[in-house]
């Protein structure tokens, strides 16, 4: 059963899955469709969470706008998600991020994850 809901599955997944990790700020590009026309939104935050797996993966991105907290939920494979802009890798030591809801101002930051540098012995 399990192979063929794995085979099922393979034809929904993206062709280049998306590359981020949990504390990444990014930009999410998101198809709008108003009528007959298509625009890109950006929504701009932190990656607080990621759950699921499969089709079923989904993250949760979260921004402060005008003092209020918003989070919205992309699925992973959706066709809707036109591209995943990474600005910045924080650095974070869990895999929720959901203390940062508690927070405000200038608490909300993470610090920034610096890239690993291999010695050249």
């Amino acid at each position: 059963m399990q192979e063929l809901l794995k085979k099922v599955e393979a034809s929904s997944l993206r062709e280049e899955p998306l590359q981020f990790e949990i504390g990444d700020t990014v930009d999410v590009h998101t198809r709008i469709q108003e009528g007959d026309k298509e625009r890109i939104q950006i929504f701009s935050g932190v990656i607080i969470a990621r759950r699921g797996g499969g089709t079923r993966e989904n993250f949760t991105v979260r921004r402060i706008v005008a003092g209020e907290g918003v989070e919205r939920i992309f699925p992973v494979n959706s066709p809707k998600i036109a591209k995943l802009e990474i600005k910045r890798h924080g650095r974070v030591r869990r895999a929720k991020l959901y203390y940062l809801r508690d927070r405000v101002g200038k608490a909300t930051r993470l610090v920034e994850r610096r890239a690993k540098v291999k010695d050249s012995e």
